[in-house]
């Protein structure tokens, strides 16, 4: 298409604001994080749809959501920011040089990503790498707008990573772990009811396993706990737990090197429902750098080497190693 037929009062700056209220689902969030008054973020987006004849937002409800119209033109306008950012990078930088930026969800932050890290120094290869964590969508739209150059973790819900590509390494179950000596461990088959007396580490609302594990309890009855904290963070829940009763639901990868060590464990609930998959989400209109390349590589050879073989599928669904890491 010629830039001709492209609204010349069609500004970057249209386009770094809409996305970022898209993202964050309203105007004041946008603009603080743009650095820019709340008026001017407004008139923004004013301006923007004045330019398209289109409304990109639907007003009706207290939080900014896009119409379907708008739903497409973001996931165009970010894949032109993202295109844009690239060939910036690549003018400025060179083509051989720059950081490669992963995106890491705690499903694979934990072992994974720190073995296929540490397996490329040692082969002497010299990679500057970023890793960057958060909830899942905060990693999807960076990756989209070109800000990191892949998201490794569990897999988004298919509508969430329209226009992105995701390759399945192995499957995942969400476990429920507490301290090693925590009451109900001494319980050999403990009650899912059992759980609503306990304190509850819980993911945010946006992370990808919150649904999962919301649905679980739904399915078994289960009222919801008197206290919920709500985390990302590994380091606390950990310390939480070893410190109370709690009760962590979270993805078992993150906590196998704990229960393998002793030092929480995991209660013997049936959990195969919440198993998911874990794999690369990457972007099919970019060519990934040498460098990043060789990180995807890491990472495909160590998560087929802490993935159970076939062979030793048989062992218990709760324990570390066994069915909740299964091979595509």
């Amino acid at each position: 298409m010629s830039l001709a037929l492209i609204d010349p009062r069609l500004k970057l700056r249209h386009l770094r604001c809409f996305l970022e209220v898209a993202r964050l689902g309203g105007v004041a969030k946008a603009a603080a994080a743009l650095n820019m008054s709340q008026p001017a973020a407004t008139k923004t987006i004013q301006e923007l749809e004045a330019v398209l004849g289109v409304a990109l937002f639907d007003r009706s409800r207290r939080a900014l959501t896009l119409t379907g119209t708008g739903e497409m033109f973001r996931l165009h306008a970010a894949n032109g920011m993202a295109a844009l950012y690239q060939g910036v990078q690549g003018a400025t930088q060179g083509a051989a040089s720059g950081m490669v930026r992963v995106g890491a969800l705690p499903t694979v932050s934990t072992a994974i990503l720190p073995k296929a890290l540490a397996m490329l120094t040692a082969d002497g290869a010299v990679v500057s790498t970023r890793v960057i964590t958060g909830p899942n969508a905060y990693l999807i739209d960076l990756l989209r707008a070109g800000e990191i150059d892949f998201v490794v973790g569990r897999m988004a819900d298919p509508q969430d990573i329209a226009g992105l590509s995701f390759e399945h390494l192995y499957s995942e179950l969400i476990c429920v772990v507490v301290r090693k000596d925590h009451p109900l461990t001494r319980q050999s088959a403990p009650e899912f009811s059992a759980l609503a007396d306990y304190t509850w580490l819980m993911p945010p609302p946006d992370a990808v396993i919150r649904p999962v594990v919301e649905r679980l309890l739904r399915a078994h009855d289960v009222p919801v706990a008197e206290t919920v904290l709500e985390t990302v963070s590994d380091s606390f829940a950990r310390n939480y737990l070893r410190a109370t009763d709690a009760i962590w639901f979270i993805s078992e990868g993150v906590v196998t090197p704990d229960c393998r060590d002793g030092l929480l464990a995991v209660l013997p609930f049936a959990m195969n429902e919440t198993l998911g998959p874990v794999g690369l989400t990457t972007r099919v209109d970019v060519t990934l750098s040498p460098a990043a390349a060789s990180i995807l590589t890491a990472i495909r050879y160590t998560a087929r080497n802490l993935v159970a073989p076939a062979g030793d599928q048989g062992q218990a669904a709760n324990e570390p190693g066994g069915t909740a890491a299964r091979l595509a």
